[in-house]
């Protein structure tokens, strides 16, 4: 039964706000359209019929193939041609189009409606036989591709060795009988590998494009990009049928693709790229390395002249940078897409603070318009020095910063050496890259491919996602059979190799060179000055060091929101806290701690001295004690085997084996869950009246040399608000004690980490006993899932690819369950200490989606790592912005 719901848009007929439906493609075609550019006519399929499509079994949806042909009538009557007809046919691109802009993730067909009579015809019309039997293999080989599954590397396997018989370089060098003959051989091959005749039925074709075009949302690369991104899976994507244009008819033919404004920096320039006598794929795939587009304007300065009044009236009606593809077919401008240009970081910011100053946006706008996660782009490294003498190539510069790493010739060994976490140093260098290599790009430190262009898939996403990147570097070969790169001068580096490369300049340097963080200045100050002003939201950082505060006050922390205690036990430190651990006696225990609590004073007196007036929440000892003796353990149990082997029953042996004894009585089933936070300090006191001590008294001598730290103690783990109770009047006892003795008073308060979930139940209680509450989410989501976050990683992939999750609950705070609890927490605390400080210090502090949700439950501050400090202040203004927006309504 036919569906009563409009599901085939002719372009006309729709606009942009109807993304949802029609995709951003479908609907900016359709709104190019309605403002008389020159788009070639055609039809989008909505995303809704996907959906329907992808639930259904893979089934076009009843009566859908009708209300197809009904607007391809309504096409081919403009045009004045018909689909398939032997007489005077019309040929169309079939693409897919989704809400959100997926550069290169799902498929294209182009040139559909061609067969051997069609294709006579178009000869016969046309006069230019190579241009036909080009458009031809172009057809076959895609088709096969994305339709029949033959992978187009087959193909361009019989291409190249074509090209090498007939020693032509390019393949614009390849006549027109040449072309033909591999028309033939693309269909033969494709017979052969599958039993069947290429289908020559213009109707079949398009109907099995369509199908196509909707089965490549599930496609792998679509799915990575997807969970990179944070797109739904749900949303589908829309199908555009549109006439074809050729930019491959000749010389005074030609495609490209170009920005309103430099996607890599920012510049009010015109940025992009194009080649005569080319599809669109050659300059998107990166086959053939494009020209710049300023040699348009000297090629056909008409034409280009044409094309920079597209550029004006697509970003005047947008209000919006424009990433624009177009063609020329016989000297004539088509406009095939327009969608809101993917662009660095660092180039947003320019680019929003610019069209606030062009005074076509507001401040409010152009804070909404960058991403937050971008933010973290502006600060890439740079490097220290370019010595000349190491620079081995020169390239395009296509993604900003500067890379160091391994040289990787594919993207699966990207994916696998330079995995997130505990990945290597690597950087893919490819011939070109392809939307199948996503994934190792992702891994990668940077990004090299000797041929594309500024405007390839390579370079698109190396600009989203903020990835160093030199595109058309022609002065390396790559191959990939003996796994080497080679440069013009005679160089061979091998995979393993180290190199360095500055995307924003386009040079490779041999080694590994050193690198520098750069600093706020410019548009970047400018913006975050303004985003400030927006905020509610405090932000904090989470430093354990001097160094680390240092770094993050050049970002604009207000604060440091957790500082690890433990983290100072570590390093040459950590023999003389096994000495503590290990102790047999009060004394040598006190030994040990007389030992470690001047070099405890000297890390906070750094600390305090670095962050002068502002909070500094410290955060008592956490872990179990067992982490702290993992090495000295294997070293004993080592010596212990040996002893048993060289010197059984000697005193040596019986020292040996009371110490690996004395270790094991520290081991415990779940430590995680055992004797550690506040547990540990109730059970072995005197570590954290040591940390106190040294606590109160640096901060005493920083306000004799005439500081004013604002000291907030931190307790961990708590769960039962006598936990809380019992510590803090015991470790106030030696606060005032270490004040007396310094004979200086200062300020400092006690509060908790809300980590336990029964901590969040009770929070009423807690409240009345704390000055302040930081959500250690890391923990809370952890003992709310029942989960270890070490191990998850074995079944929430899983969990997420079957949907049983929607997303990983580490990365981002869930707030039907850990933020329900935050929520009973906050509002229960604020009911009995209206006064009580609210923040968050787990990971999530700098996610800003859960920067959004902090700023909804109430809370005062975030805290994050000092590199995400300015996206936690940019999320922050959003959030609140947005309520101001909501509320307003």
């Amino acid at each position: 039964m036919a569906s009563n719901k409009k599901r085939v848009w002719l372009f006309h007929e729709g606009n942009a706000k109807l993304r949802d439906l029609l995709g951003g493609k479908g609907a900016n075609l359709a709104e190019m359209t309605n403002i008389g550019l020159p788009v070639p006519p055609g039809f989008t399929i909505t995303t809704e019929v996907c959906n329907e499509y992808l639930k259904g079994g893979k089934k076009l949806p009843a009566g859908l193939v009708d209300e197809v042909n009904k607007a391809l009538a309504y096409v081919e009557k403009q045009m004045g041609k018909k689909l398939g007809d032997p007489r005077n046919p019309l040929l169309v691109s079939v693409r897919s189009g989704a809400k959100f802009s997926m550069p290169g993730m799902m498929d294209t067909i182009l040139n559909l409606g061609l067969n051997d009579q069609t294709a006579q015809t178009i000869i016969e019309a046309t006069g230019n036989e190579r241009f036909v039997w080009d458009g031809y293999r172009r057809f076959v080989m895609m088709f096969s591709d994305v339709v029949l599954g033959v992978e187009k590397e087959e193909f361009e396997h019989i291409f190249t060795q074509m090209k090498k018989r007939l020693g032509a370089k390019l393949d614009t060098d390849v006549d027109a009988a040449n072309m033909k003959k591999l028309t033939v051989l693309f269909k033969s091959h494709l017979k052969k590998r599958l039993g069947r005749e290429f289908p020559s039925d213009a109707v079949e074709q398009l109907q099995l494009s369509i199908c196509a075009v909707f089965n490549s949302w599930d496609n792998d690369r679509a799915k990575e990009y997807r969970k990179k991104e944070k797109i739904s899976e749900d949303l589908g994507t829309a199908v555009n049928v549109q006439t074809m244009v050729f930019g491959n008819m000749g010389a005074d033919s030609g495609t490209g693709v170009a920005f309103t404004r430099n996607p890599a920096t920012g510049e009010n320039a015109m940025f992009g790229e194009y080649l005569m006598n080319a599809q669109g794929e050659d300059v998107v795939a990166g086959v053939r390395t494009p020209v710049d587009i300023n040699e348009l304007a000297k090629q056909n300065p008409e034409i280009y002249k044409q094309f920079e009044e597209v550029c004006k009236i697509l970003e005047d009606h947008y209000r919006e940078v424009q990433d624009i593809e177009f063609t020329i077919e016989k000297g004539r401008l088509f406009i095939l897409q327009c969608r809101s240009g993917k662009r660095t970081g660092p180039a947003a910011v320019k680019i929003a603070v610019d069209l606030v100053k062009e005074k076509r946006i507001t401040r409010e706008e152009a804070i909404l318009r960058v991403p937050a996660e971008q933010l973290e782009q502006c600060l890439h490294p740079r490097l220290k020095d370019r010595p000349k003498e190491k620079v081995i190539a020169k390239g395009m510069n296509a993604g900003p910063g500067a890379a160091v790493g391994m040289i990787v010739l594919d993207s699966a060994t990207s994916a696998r050496r330079g995995k997130a976490g505990a990945g290597e140093k690597v950087l893919l260098v490819r011939r070109q890259t392809n939307p199948d290599d996503l994934k190792g790009m992702l891994s990668s430190q940077g990004v090299l491919t000797a041929e594309g262009g500024r405007t390839s898939h390579a370079a698109l996403v190396a600009r989203q996602f903020g990835i160093p990147t030199i595109c058309g570097c022609a002065e390396i070969s790559i191959d990939e059979k003996n796994r080497t790169m080679t440069t013009r001068s005679g160089a061979v580096l091998h995979e393993g190799d180290w190199i360095t490369i500055d995307g924003t300049e386009g040079i490779v340097y041999t080694g590994k060179l050193a690198t520098e963080p750069p600093t706020i200045s410019g548009e970047f100050k400018e913006f975050m000055t303004w985003a400030d002003k927006y905020r509610r939201l405090k932000v904090r950082t989470n430093a354990d060091t001097p160094e680390q505060a240092a770094e993050a006050l050049n970002w604009g922390a207000q604060g440091i929101g957790l500082c690890r205690t433990e983290h100072m036990f570590l390093g040459d430190r950590l023999p003389k806290v096994q000495k503590l651990i290990l102790a047999d006696s009060d004394g040598e225990r006190k030994k040990a701690l007389d030992h470690l609590l001047p070099l405890q004073r000297g890390d906070f007196i750094g600390i305090f001295k670095t962050m002068g007036e502002l909070p500094v929440t410290i955060r008592l000892i956490d872990p179990p004690m067992h982490e702290f003796l993992i090495d000295i353990e294997q070293k004993t149990r080592e010596d212990v085997m040996v002893l048993r082997l060289t010197k059984p029953g000697s005193k040596v042996l019986d020292q040996k084996e009371k110490l690996l004894q004395k270790i094991e009585e520290h081991h415990e089933s779940n430590p995680m869950l055992g004797l550690r936070g506040c547990r540990l300090s109730i059970v072995f006191p005197q570590i954290v009246e040591m940390q106190i001590a040294a606590i109160i008294g640096a901060a005493c001598q920083v306000k004799k040399t005439g500081g004013n730290p604002q000291v907030e103690i931190m307790i961990p783990l708590v769960g039962i608000v006598t936990e809380l109770r019992l510590l803090k009047e015991q470790l106030d006892m030696v606060a005032q004690a270490t004040m007396k003795a310094e004979g200086v008073k200062v300020t400092y308060s006690f509060g908790t980490m809300i980590e336990v979930p029964r901590a969040a139940l009770t929070a009423a209680e807690i409240a009345q006993e704390a000055a302040f509450f930081s959500f250690g989410t890391n923990d809370l989501t952890q003992l709310t899932y029942g989960i270890s976050r070490d191990d998850a990683g074995r079944f929430l992939p899983i969990y997420i690819d079957k949907k049983i999750l929607p997303e990983d609950p580490t990365e981002s705070i869930d707030r039907s369950g850990v933020g329900k609890l935050m929520k009973i927490c906050v509002d229960d605390a604020r009911a009995v200490n209206p006064k009580i400080k609210l923040g968050i210090c787990g990971e999530h502090g700098g996610d800003p989606r859960s920067v959004v949700f902090c700023h909804q439950i109430g809370l005062d501050y975030v805290s994050c790592s000092p590199r995400r400090v300015p996206v936690a202040r940019l999320a922050a203004a959003q959030a609140n912005l947005e309520s101001t927006f909501e509320r307003d309504k």
